[in-house]
């Protein structure tokens, strides 16, 4: 966590020295929204429904487990999903144009990370754009493709929009509240009473529990749970049971704690953290200063891991975590989403 960051979420005073950026950037995003708002700038629809899932803070909130969650909802109730992104952190350099299509075998240095991750997890077309209109459009027209789910994009406002889902980080919620660069806020708190769903990411699902099941607590809807390690270079393997053994997590994402506290009720011994830039770029490099005893491991997780297979190592693992969601939550949205017009 940089320094702004960590002050985000302890009042550091100092933070006010940015009210006047703070001040411009809510007259800019303001102006911005406004715009739409009144029809000055129009927004573009497509053929097919189009769900949000993002969020009004800068940072991770459970958005890439939430979004393979949801696509093997859509599939349950027979619809046939896309996904769209940005691809923050993909080579516009070379590679295809785009909007860029994204599967399995992709080059994750062409994609980005999450994208990457997504296509493997779930198996249907991503597509990015940093117009996320024109990603809309060309994932539209795959065959058979009748709904859309954008990763992010809350604050693209000229993508029209049918369901927004928000969600939010149980543990550091709004941080001091304000908008950036004082606070980790894109948007105002208020936004969130004209969203459909603000789902609140509970935190890790312990795993005492016998099945990933959420506890009876009524409100809690949505939780992550992980029930395996993947072997970089191997198979999948039941999570350790041999708690004694030393694990030296890796991570390059928007909320590294929340992945320790993930490793560590999973039952994982960790003895070391290094924490590099949310997307960083790893290289072998990055791996040399990190000393493994014999039966040490060095576990990652699933958006890191697809930038490493290159150079993975024997005792290289990644962590993966699945969307847990209540019983009420899945039973709204399925009702809103059968509101849904959908073209044959």
């Amino acid at each position: 966590m940089s320094g702004l960051e960590a002050a985000w979420y302890s009042n550091k005073r100092w933070v006010w020295l940015l009210l006047p950026l703070t001040v411009l950037f809510w007259l800019v995003s303001n102006l911005r929204r406004g715009l739409f708002k009144l029809g000055v700038k129009k927004q573009i629809t497509a053929n097919v429904p189009v769900i949000v899932v993002g969020n009004i803070t800068v940072g991770g909130t459970g958005k890439t487990p939430f979004v393979i969650y949801l696509v093997k909802l859509l599939q349950r109730l027979g619809y046939t999903p896309a996904i769209v992104s940005r691809g923050y952190g993909a080579n516009t350099k070379i590679g295809p144009s785009f909007p860029r299509l994204v599967n399995a075998i992709s080059d994750p240095s062409l994609t980005g990370d999450e994208p990457n991750l997504l296509a493997l997890r779930t198996g249907v077309p991503v597509v990015i754009d940093s117009d996320r209109t024109k990603a809309v459009k060309y994932a539209s027209q795959i065959s058979g493709v009748n709904i859309v789910i954008s990763d992010d994009g809350l604050q693209h406002y000229k993508m029209a929009r049918d369901i927004e889902v928000v969600l939010v980080d149980g543990a550091r919620n709004f941080g001091n509240g304000y908008l950036l660069p004082m606070g980790p806020l894109r948007e105002p708190i208020s936004r969130l009473e004209s969203v459909d769903f603000t789902v609140v990411n509970s935190g890790f699902l312990s795993k005492s529990k016998s099945s990933l099941q959420l506890d009876e607590n009524k409100f809690i809807d949505y939780q992550l749970g992980a029930a395996s390690l993947i072997k970089l270079k191997g198979k999948t393997v039941s999570l350790l049971k041999d708690e004694t053994r030393n694990v030296h997590l890796i991570s390059g994402i928007g909320n590294p704690e929340r992945f320790k506290k993930t490793a560590q009720k999973s039952g994982l011994k960790v003895v070391s953290e290094h924490w590099f830039p949310d997307h960083h770029n790893f290289t072998e490099a990055d791996f040399k200063s990190i000393k493994l005893q014999d039966n040490d491991i060095i576990v990652m997780t699933e958006k890191d891991a697809v930038k490493c297979m290159k150079f993975t190592q024997a005792n290289w693992y990644a962590l993966p975590v699945d969307a847990v969601i209540s019983d009420s939550l899945e039973r709204n949205l399925t009702d809103q989403i059968k509101k849904l017009k959908i073209t044959e």
